[in-house]
């Protein structure tokens, strides 16, 4: 019999045919994901050789060239422009996802946030440096205010308008950081405010606290899972990120990504590269484990919670 198995006592047993499909999820992710991290690992423990290969000899050098005070500021700008991106986009994504969660319109907001970002990674930041060049939208915006204030109204016929450099600067990487990965973050805080029970909220509000005390106490607290899905979903991505620091970025928002791809194609220092690819990886699998501990944790409490709330009258367990 195909699927099953016949007891001693004459019964059909179902068998559990999981492991054999988890097999070729299994050979993929060891394939595609634990052999090149393996490789990555073996790479930053050895040395570089004078011609850019690499010598197999165990060595550190890597990583005490990693931690001098040049790499230092660069992690540190990194750090810092992608805090100051995912504290953003965070502060965006709460009140989008909450006003998405409350819409009678969920399937018409949710296919406007996700349709655009089907849209290829490179086309949507060339888009922004057409905004923001010299010769982009937001400066002929800005000279188009000057000519009226100083032609028309100041008769300053000689003043000239020097565009702004809005490309090439951290506030360029901050702002198409935040474009690119909003809907990661909003996503998230929408399914988790989707699931709140609003109750809570009112019967907050019966116990005399405020709506801010009842958003910062009640609401917030049940929609953890959420917001540190969007921490996650947001800071990773923004913390290796190539494209976006190569493209509308400049030497005062030089980062990690783009240190790692210049130590491989121009300096040719394979180790180091390797060493800072597995701080990334590391800092990545530290926040995703974060992630799971806090929806366990979520998970852990409705149980009990549930556990404690009394069974309702006419049921099982409660008052007849």
């Amino acid at each position: 019999m195909s699927g099953g198995a016949v007891s001693s006592g004459g019964k059909y047993k179902k068998s559990n045919p999981g492991p054999f499909y988890a097999w070729p999820m299994g050979g993929w992710f060891s394939l595609f994901f634990v052999a090149p991290l393996l490789i990555i690992v073996a790479y930053s423990f050895m040395k570089r050789d004078v011609y850019g290969g690499v010598v197999r000899e165990f060595s550190l050098k890597a990583y005490r060239q990693m931690f001098t005070a040049a790499y230092g500021l660069i992690f540190l700008r990194t750090l810092w422009i992608t805090v100051l991106s995912t504290g953003i986009t965070i502060l965006i994504a709460l009140p989008c996802g909450y006003a998405m969660a409350r819409s009678k319109h969920q399937t018409l907001l949710l296919i406007l946030i996700i349709v655009p970002f089907l849209t290829n990674s490179l086309i949507r930041i060339f888009a922004w440096i057409t905004i923001l060049g010299d010769n982009g939208m937001l400066n002929g915006i800005f000279r188009t205010c000057f000519n009226f204030w100083h032609h028309l109204v100041l008769r300053r016929s000689a003043d000239t308008y020097v565009a702004h450099k809005f490309m090439f600067t951290q506030g360029a990487v901050v702002l198409v950081s935040i474009y690119m990965y909003l809907p990661y973050a909003v996503l998230p805080v929408f399914t988790a405010v989707d699931r709140f029970d609003f109750s809570l909220l009112e019967a907050a509000r019966d116990l005399g606290a405020t709506k801010m005390q009842s958003v910062l106490r009640v609401l917030l607290p049940g929609i953890r899972s959420g917001i540190v899905s969007a921490l996650i979903f947001t800071f990773i991505p923004i913390f290796g990120s190539y494209t976006v620091p190569q493209l509308v970025g400049g030497k005062d928002s030089y980062m990690l990504g783009t240190l790692v791809v210049d130590q491989v194609q121009k300096v040719r220092n394979w180790p180091l590269a390797s060493a800072f690819s597995m701080l990334i990886t590391a800092l990545s699998m530290a926040g995703i484990l974060w992630m799971l501990a806090a929806n366990r944790k979520d998970a852990e409490m409705k149980k009990v919670s549930a556990k404690e709330d009394p069974a309702p009258l006419g049921t099982e367990g409660g008052a007849k």
